[in-house]
């Protein structure tokens, strides 16, 4: 078996990019993410009444909530490795057009089989949304101005979230809960339009970077297989199973859990994403500072994806048995909205260790195994609710489990994310690195 060699390439001169255009693009991929996560959000906010008109079991809801990821991590590893060869602007632009039609089944027959395609075609979809975006918008800044760009991608996120709670709540109350759906569809279309007439992959593409077949290349098992992959992985986990739970459970355990009025419950739920914003926005600056002071990317970047998700996880196992309603409800904000920070950090780990033009395949296996939760956390939450002695004591197991596995992989995370030790194990360079 001949040996696996890594071929250097010669330094070459990258073009400097169009100030205008970068921010464009940057705010093009905000907006795509606002909508991204607006098109998740939309199942969740609409439990209660599609509940109550379809007659579902909470294990049914779950099962239909589950869908959405039946093929979300498959999608994003294959797509993440055809980012190699299709341009972004190709690929984003079918993704939002494969999310307006997502949205239309039920417009047609609302039932189980038909929100069950629906989700599961914008599974497929959205699975390598983040990534993808991340990946194109790293191809408009150099290795060392990414943290501010990357939080403002994830940004995207939150405000989503901020944004749909209340607006899709108000659809949903004053003209039913099929017109979000519609609206959402067309917005979807809108943006693809857009981004077709001004989406074009940057100067930092690895087109510019490298030449050719002769990049630097390593095999991908390798690179897989490395502590900060791995941790990157474990700390995306974390969070992912946080996000899925929120997505799915979150408003219908406002509402009959605690009482809250559906403005009420989208107004914390717009608190909460809020605070995922700002944690978000803290970060870039953050990170850059303690760079600036010499700290290393496992302590600046790695240990703060880690912390954010133990300690967003204690929070998650906490606030079940806290009774009063502003202790509570800030615990509630801290689980939900606090491993935000730990997305766009575990992409710029990841991004420490992987050659350019390999960095999409990896951003795609690494977005597809750490979103798993969705495949399992939605179903598991319906039928610990439906088998528990009461909801609440089904809710409370649902967040003690969500509570211990977040934990697990922040440890898992904060022990293994060692981009310099792992840089020099992979014999990359010493300098910037992309």
């Amino acid at each position: 078996m001949a040996p696996r060699t890594v071929t250097h390439s010669r330094p070459v001169s990258v073009p400097a990019s169009d100030g205008r255009r970068t921010w464009l693009i940057t705010a093009m991929i905000v907006a795509f993410m606002v909508i991204n996560f607006a098109d998740k959000s939309v199942l969740g906010l609409a439990a209660v009444p599609i509940m109550a008109e379809l007659g579902l079991s909470n294990s049914t809801y779950g099962l239909i909530s589950s869908s959405f990821s039946f093929l979300f991590s498959v999608s994003g590893l294959l797509v993440g490795f055809l980012s190699t060869r299709i341009s972004s602007r190709v690929l984003l632009f079918v993704m939002t057009v494969a999310w307006a039609v997502a949205q239309l089944p039920v417009l047609v027959v609302a039932s189980v089989p038909t929100l069950m395609a629906g989700r599961i075609l914008l599974g497929a979809a959205e699975g390598p949304a983040a990534s993808m975006s991340m990946h194109a918008l790293y191809k408009w800044f150099p290795p060392e101005r990414r943290a501010l760009p990357s939080a403002l991608q994830i940004g995207g996120a939150a405000l989503g979230t901020l944004i749909a709670a209340p607006l899709v709540t108000w659809l949903i109350d004053g003209f039913g809960w099929r017109s979000a759906y519609a609206v959402l569809a067309v917005v979807s279309a809108c943006w693809a339009l857009l981004w077709w007439r001004v989406g074009h992959d940057g100067p930092y593409d690895e087109k510019h970077t490298a030449n050719g077949s002769n990049a630097l290349r390593l095999p991908y098992r390798r690179i897989l297989l490395t502590g900060t992959v791995l941790g990157s992985i474990a700390s995306a986990f974390g969070a992912a199973w946080a996000l899925s739970l929120s997505h799915a459970w979150l408003p219908a355990y406002l509402r009959t859990q605690l009482d809250m009025s559906a403005a009420a419950s989208a107004t914390a739920i717009s608190v909460i994403s809020g605070l995922g914003l700002v944690l978000l926005l803290a970060v870039s600056p953050f990170v850059d500072a303690l760079k600036s002071r010499g700290v290393s990317s496992r302590w600046s970047s790695g240990a703060a994806q880690s912390t954010a998700v133990c300690v967003a996880g204690c929070a998650m196992a906490a606030f079940p048995f806290v009774d009063a309603p502003g202790p509570r409800l800030a615990l509630i904000a801290l689980a939900f909205g606090g491993t935000a920070i730990a997305v766009p950090l575990h992409y710029m780990t990841t991004a420490e260790v992987v050659p350019p033009a390999q960095r999409g395949a990896v951003f795609g296996v690494v977005a597809g195994i750490g979103t798993l939760p969705g495949l399992v956390a939605p179903f598991l939450t319906g039928h610990l609710i439906d088998t528990a002695a009461t909801p609440s004591a089904g809710y409370t197991t649902a967040f003690l489990v969500a509570g211990g596995v977040m934990l697990m992989a922040g440890t898992a995370a904060l022990t293994a994310i060692r981009p310099e030790r792992d840089r020099r194990h992979l014999g990359l360079d010493t300098g910037p690195h992309s």
